[in-house]
């Protein structure tokens, strides 16, 4: 295993590190463009600035809407620059709170949880087993602006993430504020691609991630 530097990926360990990797789910951006109609599925590859960690992520999502409620699961494999891959999953649970199909902005409450055990060697002769727990609470605001083969839609999304972290029998809490915003291009068929980019405003660096991907909505009768 590669040796560790505390500031490599911001996880606060005993050793001194300070702050945690941004984003829910380790090396993707929060995404929080709306509940989706019916299933949708999601690729994504992500880039992490060195405030937050380097390196590259890969995830998965899928996400399911019944009307104006919407959950979520993802699951990320976060390659950063100093350390071996780690592995972490999260979800969240939205609520449209006004939009539909003929106006063209909509705004959605989101809450999710993420969780990760990253298992690595500290410094020698220290070595420390860290779990953590992220929650992001914000609210999306989206335009859906419609063209005849390709819908357009930005977005972006305010909000507060808590951070639990667990080092050997020693927990602290950190309470930060961050920003999502991204672009989705859609087609009629359900295929679309997207970009995001989220920041964490963060003492002593401000974390970033650029996150872009492939998804696909399935249209399901009755939801």
């Amino acid at each position: 295993m590669k040796r560790f530097r505390a500031p490599a990926l911001g996880l606060a360990l005993a050793m001194g590190a300070t702050a945690p990797v941004a984003a829910q789910v380790l090396g993707l951006p929060v995404d929080n463009a709306g509940v989706v109609s019916g299933l949708g599925l999601s690729f994504d590859g992500g880039l992490s600035n060195d405030a937050a960690g380097g390196g590259h992520a890969f995830g998965a999502t899928a996400a399911l809407g019944f009307g104006p409620f919407g959950v979520t699961a993802r699951l990320s494999r976060y390659s950063p620059d100093l350390v071996d891959p780690l592995w972490s999953a999260g979800a969240t649970v939205n609520y449209k709170v006004f939009g539909g199909p003929l106006v063209p902005i909509a705004a959605t409450l989101q809450a999710g949880a993420g969780y990760s055990t990253p298992d690595f060697a500290c410094v020698p002769p220290t070595a420390c087993d860290v779990s953590q727990w992220r929650f992001p609470v914000g609210l999306g605001i989206a335009l859906t602006i419609p063209n005849p083969a390709l819908a357009i839609k930005p977005w972006i999304a305010p909000r507060v993430d808590i951070v639990r972290t667990s080092d050997a029998g020693v927990s602290s809490t950190e309470t930060d504020f961050g920003v999502s915003g991204g672009l989705q291009l859609n087609l009629l068929t359900g295929l679309g691609l997207h970009a995001t980019y989220d920041l964490m405003m963060a003492d002593p660096e401000n974390r970033g991630v650029f996150g872009a991907g492939l998804h696909y909505n399935f249209r399901i009768p009755g939801l």
